[in-house]
């Protein structure tokens, strides 16, 4: 997206109403225009966001720059971290025609400093904020209660993810460490294993709710690859090279059938991780430029992009289409019309004992009746007084 600011963050938004949004924070281009955040609306038709923002909020001076954003599943708010007033709550309201931001102070992150991660639980339930400074904080959502607030959870965050039962935390740290937290309680439960010459970079938790792994990036001098940790254990029970350079973002489908990296310099691969193998690349997308974020539409297989350089990009994958909800059903009608009709051919071409004789069949059964009399009078017990 082109004209005012620096797109410095975005993120999609899943409304109640079936439709998906993009919020961008776009940092304040020297005095020409100030930071703001902007919501655009998305066309799964053309894949394109629209020309105009719906709705505009633009940032105190004394805020600072948008630095990263964390949508709630709800679709109803969403968080921003500013490199000078903390973090911001955001209530979304009303349908795409007529939406409205309203902003608000969250107490326990107003003064915390830039955080360079944030995140929700799955169920919504917990927040996360990971800073710059190393400090992590973890919360009960919406009610803000701590659950963890530990000043030296890490030298520098650099990546954090929340498992699909939100019972755990993965968090990576700039110097290449990478820590599981028990999310209930708030402890520290384990550091990942790694050698002393490699650096875990980047975390998510797989969510298709059969396969409990956790998925990093891995990086050992030029070469990077994804190893795979089972959670139940801990241990690292493989990993493969799909990347050839270092990737600078990561994140998985909701459905948890893909795996999307954007890299350094500008590329975006897309893995399927039931194959492991590579389904889409999308090369020079942020030409030259590092990928700052990247995200999954929650309903569609497209992938938001951003860059300082080249804003937001907005791109369809190319992976087998899923099934629409309407081709569900009307495979379900077709199924059921076709069972109809092998039915009613099995029946008219059956010996059945409802299939009562034609027309033409008539004269012989008379027969047989003048024969053996009508079984219905000889009845011996006559008629039974009740």
């Amino acid at each position: 997206m082109e004209g005012g600011g620096i797109v410095s963050c975005g993120s999609w938004i899943k409304r109640p109403e079936k439709v998906n949004l993009v919020v961008l924070g776009k940092s304040r281009r020297a005095s020409s225009s100030p930071a703001v955040l902007e919501i655009f609306s998305f066309d799964p038709n053309t894949t394109t966001l629209s020309t105009s923002p719906l709705v505009t909020y633009v940032f105190e001076e004394s805020d600072g720059d948008p630095v990263t954003i964390a949508v709630n599943p709800s679709g109803d708010d969403f968080v921003c971290s500013t490199t000078s007033g903390g973090c911001k709550l955001f209530e979304v309201y009303g349908r795409e025609e007529f939406l409205k931001l309203l902003a608000k102070k969250i107490a326990p992150l107003q003064d915390v400093g830039p955080q360079k991660c944030l995140a929700f639980s799955v169920d919504g339930s917990k927040f996360a904020a990971g800073g710059m400074d190393g400090h992590l904080r973890i919360l009960h959502w919406p009610s803000l209660r701590f659950i963890l607030d530990e000043p030296r959870a890490h030298k520098s965050f650099s990546d954090m993810d929340f498992s699909l039962d939100s019972e755990y935390l993965a968090s990576t740290s700039t110097d290449g460490t990478a820590k599981i937290w028990k999310t209930e309680d708030g402890v520290p439960l384990t550091f990942l294993s790694r050698n002393s010459d490699e650096n875990i970079e980047l975390c998510r938790f797989s969510k298709d709710g059969t396969k409990p792994f956790l998925f990093c990036t891995v990086k050992k001098g030029a070469k990077v690859v994804i190893a795979v940790y089972d959670i139940s254990t801990w241990n690292k029970i493989g990993h493969k090279r799909l990347l050839r350079k270092p990737a600078s973002t990561m994140s998985i489908s909701l459905d948890g059938k893909y795996l999307a990296m954007g890299s350094k310099d500008g590329d975006i691969t897309v893995v399927d991780l039931k194959k492991m193998e590579i389904s889409h690349v999308s090369k020079r997308l942020h030409l030259g430029t590092c990928i700052e974020s990247l995200e999954f539409c929650p309903s569609e297989r497209v992938v938001l992009t951003t860059s300082k350089e080249w804003g937001a990009v907005v791109t369809k994958l190319n992976v087998p289409a899923d099934w629409k909800e309407w081709q569900i059903y009307l495979l379900l009608l077709g199924l059921f019309l076709a069972s109809a009709i092998a039915f009613y051919i099995f029946f008219e071409n059956s010996d059945s004992f409802w299939n009562f004789p034609r027309e033409r069949q008539q004269p012989v059964r008379a027969k047989i009746e003048t024969i053996l009399g009508d079984s219905q009078s000889d009845d011996i017990f006559g008629p039974v007084d009740m």
